[in-house]
């Protein structure tokens, strides 16, 4: 026999067979383990605490690291500043040396243009920073060209001066029979600082060596009374060198005519040129004097007279390194 459900049971059982979709729990996420906050006072766990404040996150650098690139760029951007700051300072007197020495002083233009030299240099690297904001990588090559010729031209005037140092002691205890006095400046009122220096030294030199003769040698300039020549010998023979001992050569107007013109007198009165000559001139002078007497052929004894001006020996030492390249350039052409 069949059986029969009334639809309220059959409602039921479908009820009972049908299965209720369950939901998913959410997927929580990872926490961040540089961001967990340790709030125990366990000594192992502080330590790993600063660990982990210590550990860069991706392309970060350290905290810590991070705070002392700051504190060393902040030092060496202050230091740069006070550094521009006292070299801009150091252009005032800088402009005050050059301006005493060119207007007020007279015989020290080079110690004035060394100054200028100065003030064109430092001029140069406050202004180049700023030209570097605008066009960097201009700016970025016309400094090191800069830079490399300022510390070749450094190098070459520190071995030149070394040299002109070095030979500005010369050979004064050297007896030779005929002695060149290269002339200076001869003022209204008498010889100038540099001449008298030569006169003492000539004076000295002839006392040493009875049987040296002296040519005194240096013509007359447009502002000087009497020629350089006649000026020493009548000081000479005031300090009582014996006037037939003391020969004049009143005809030179520079160092290669001083020595050119005493070799032809020398000649003239003796009938023969000396193979050796002592070359008497001021100690910054001596290099250069030795240059133009072995140009003339002759062995060249140096016979220094010591600057007694201090200013005007560190003017002329610095002075003569212009004028040895420039007799090294010009060669023969150069005339002074």
């Amino acid at each position: 026999m069949a059986s029969t459900k009334t639809p309220a049971k059959q409602k039921n059982d479908v009820k009972k067979t049908t299965k209720t979709p369950t939901r998913k729990a959410p997927v929580k996420k990872p926490k961040d383990m540089t961001k967990v906050k340790i709030t125990t006072s366990d000594k192992a766990t502080a330590e790993l605490s600063a660990k982990l404040d210590k550990v860069p996150r991706g392309n970060e650098k350290p905290a810590a690291s991070r705070r002392k690139t700051i504190a060393q760029r902040t030092v060496a951007f202050k230091s740069r500043n006070w550094l521009r700051i006292l070299s801009l300072l150091a252009l005032i007197p800088l402009a005050g040396i050059a301006y005493l020495f060119t207007a007020v002083i007279q015989g020290y233009s080079f110690s004035a243009l060394v100054a200028m030299c100065l003030m064109g240099i430092i001029l140069f690297y406050n202004t180049i920073p700023l030209i570097g904001r605008v066009f960097p990588r201009f700016s970025k090559v016309v400094t090191r060209i800069f830079t490399v010729i300022l510390c070749i031209g450094l190098l070459v005037v520190a071995v030149t001066e070394c040299i002109i140092i070095r030979a500005s002691f010369g050979s004064p205890d050297e007896e030779v029979p005929y002695l060149v006095v290269l002339g200076a400046k001869v003022r209204t009122d008498g010889p100038s600082v540099s001449l008298q220096n030569r006169i003492d030294a000539a004076y000295d030199y002839l006392t040493r060596n009875p049987a040296s003769v002296a040519v005194v040698t240096g013509g007359q300039g447009a502002d000087e009374p009497i020629s350089e020549a006649q000026c020493m010998f009548d000081e000479l023979v005031a300090m009582g060198i014996a006037p037939e001992r003391i020969w004049m050569e009143d005809q030179a107007t520079s160092t290669w005519e001083n020595l050119h013109f005493s070799l032809d007198l020398i000649e003239e009165k003796t009938g023969t040129r000396p193979g050796k000559l002592a070359v008497l001139s001021s100690e910054y002078h001596m290099f250069r004097a030795s240059l133009f007497t072995k140009a003339c052929g002759v062995e060249f004894v140096g016979v220094p007279a010591h600057t007694t001006r201090p200013s005007q020996m560190i003017n002329h030492f610095m002075r003569e390194v212009a004028g040895v390249w420039h007799y090294i350039l010009l060669g023969g052409q150069y005339h002074d």
